[in-house]
């Protein structure tokens, strides 16, 4: 007979320590660079170095992990912001700041992946097919209330963006967050 409150427990706890190592390894690759001490994660998570290679046996794999974490927790955010916002535009925003700071993250997990061209590739699949029709969502919500220009589709809107974000994580005179926001203002539709 097994314990299997005991198995669901240990596998609870060792998602709770991968998702604890996920949010630890995005804050410091966004302070230190991707190629910050995994000391520093453990210790950012609250865990031992050997938990971080148990988990994540290699940095690749560690940052692959916080890429896709990222992109869900910003996929899932889309219908949260549509339920809560005031109106599908402030949704919309209120979504697209997150896409932004995951922007600003993905660039330096871009870089430090590069070398590897069809996992960067696989990524970037994966990137575009969550995020678009998350985005398009948002997009179609705000254009049958009436408060956005329907000449405009997600995937079109997701590059602008990104190109906005270009250089912000390198420049601190550039407000990438404030071109994005006249990005969106252009959006609106007036009377």
């Amino acid at each position: 007979m097994t314990d299997t409150t005991g198995q669901a427990r240990r596998r609870s706890d060792a998602r709770r320590n991968e998702q604890a190592l996920l949010d630890a390894a995005a804050a410091v690759f966004v302070a230190s660079g991707v190629e910050a001490p995994v000391r520093d994660i453990a210790a950012a998570a609250g865990v031992g170095v050997g938990t971080v290679y148990r988990h994540f046996p290699t940095r690749a794999d560690l940052v692959v992990a916080v890429y896709r974490h990222q992109v869900e927790a910003c996929a899932e955010a889309g219908p949260t912001c549509l339920a809560e916002a005031q109106s599908p535009h402030a949704a919309l925003t209120g979504w697209i700041d997150r896409f932004v700071d995951l922007l600003v993250t993905k660039h330096g997990l871009a870089a430090a992946l590069r070398a590897d061209s069809a996992q960067f590739e696989a990524l970037h699949t994966y990137f575009v097919d969550r995020l678009v029709p998350v985005c398009a969502g948002l997009l179609d919500a705000a254009t049958t209330a009436g408060e956005i220009r329907a000449d405009v589709n997600a995937y079109q809107l997701l590059r602008a963006v990104g190109n906005l974000c270009v250089g912000a994580d390198s420049d601190p005179r550039y407000d990438a967050r404030r071109v994005v926001g006249l990005l969106l203002d252009g959006l609106r539709v007036r009377d």
